[in-house]
């Protein structure tokens, strides 16, 4: 299984920018995860296409199970 931390801001356009972090420490501290979101928008440190970010949307934990096929 593969685990991502997907942090969700807005945009200057009001449009939803993700980072996605692979193999986050679990458990997940959300007071940690909080602050470094709004580190990355008081330090303007990432923008896109719709501009600076702006605001925090929401985080969550992605788990996806990969599995292959034998040929």
């Amino acid at each position: 299984m593969a685990k991502v931390l997907e942090l969700q801001f807005l945009n200057q356009e009001n449009k939803t920018v993700t980072i996605r972090l692979d193999a986050p420490i679990e458990p997940v501290d959300p007071a940690a995860v909080n602050a470094a979101m709004d580190t990355v928008i008081a330090q303007n440190i990432f923008t896109s296409s719709g501009g600076n970010y702006t605001s925090k949307k929401g985080a969550r934990i992605v788990d996806r199970e990969v599995s292959g096929i034998e040929l």
